[in-house]
């Protein structure tokens, strides 16, 4: 406890810093089971994610910005442990998702609206194993087993959408609720989901045409970046009608190990974010409910996201 108070004192005083204005941002972001526990390694167990985002010079009708992003991600599952040698043994499938996307954010007074095009690939081609097996070297881990029974290839074509809307706004403005929304359908993901989002600023917060929670921060007029330093929570409920790292894909029913999926899902958020010169930092923690039948741990699963994010004009 001592260490996190440390941390938060020390990041917030970096976060005090004369604002700027830029328009393009890089961003490495990692999802890892590991940032929650060193005794964890299961369901959901990595995720890398490189982007690269820009606020475009011109918008359309009431926008005040637009904003775009291309991004590379990838993905990776497993079952109960890392080393299952039979299919009797697997109590959710071996999977690996990479994928490229496209995305374009328009930004309103107080709500946006996202849509974002993924294409990729699902199965051996996604090179699951060789990810996994270059992660445990670096811990010292010992490598996994049971990769030979992972969802088989499948080409991946996704869509999302999000829309958000700030529905209070605290009177010193230092607490905020907005309701988040998100859909997807194609050949990876098919769902909706739906929950709140609130932030509770060291200082007063960024709106959401402009705020890093929501990556509108990049502006190409002469508005500012704000200064920001926040804990927000974001509990969200979704409908999952269709996972292919769970149920295969049905573009390749060859897949020897699948799982039946449990349609409901509550998925929380919790974490801390803050800007520092031209970076931006994050850390969240993340708890999910059991997505699929049948899993051995069924008290839902934990992992760590850490956020590095680069701007420049």
């Amino acid at each position: 406890m001592n260490k996190l108070t440390f941390l938060a004192v020390f990041f917030f005083g970096l976060a005090c810093c004369a604002q700027e204005s830029y328009s393009r941002q890089f961003s490495i972001i990692t999802d890892n089971d590991l940032y929650t526990s060193e005794h964890r390694d299961k369901y959901y167990t990595s995720g890398i994610f490189l982007s690269y985002k820009y606020a475009s010079k011109k918008s359309k009708n009431s926008e005040i910005k637009r904003i775009y992003e291309y991004k590379i991600g990838h993905e990776m599952y497993t079952p109960q442990k890392a080393i299952v040698r039979t299919i009797e043994e697997h109590d959710r499938p071996f999977a690996a998702y990479l994928f490229g996307e496209y995305g374009i954010t328009r930004v309103f007074e107080d709500q946006f609206f996202s849509t974002n095009y993924q294409l990729g690939i699902i199965g051996p081609g996604a090179r699951g194993k060789e990810i996994q097996d270059f992660i445990h070297d670096l811990y010292g881990f010992i490598r996994a087993e049971g990769w030979k029974y992972q969802i088989q290839s499948a080409i991946g074509l996704n869509a999302r959408l999000t829309y958000a809307k700030t529905l209070y706004r605290g009177p010193s403005n230092v607490l905020d609720i907005t309701w988040l929304n998100k859909g997807s359908i194609g050949t990876i993901y098919t769902d909706v989901a739906s929950g709140f989002y609130t932030r509770i600023g060291f200082k007063t917060l960024a709106p959401i045409h402009n705020t890093m929670a929501f990556d509108t921060h990049l502006n190409h007029t002469s508005a500012k970046r704000g200064i920001e330093s926040f804990l927000f929570i974001n509990p969200m409920f979704r409908l999952a009608m269709y996972d292919a790292t769970i149920q295969g894909s049905f573009l390749n029913t060859s897949s020897e190990v699948t799982k039946e999926l449990i349609p409901l899902v509550f998925h929380l958020q919790a974490g801390l974010l803050f800007s520092a010169h031209r970076f931006n930092f994050g850390y969240i923690y993340h708890f999910t409910t059991s997505k699929s039948k049948g899993l051995v741990f069924d008290d839902g699963n934990t992992y760590g996201t850490i956020a590095l994010h680069y701007l420049f004009r």
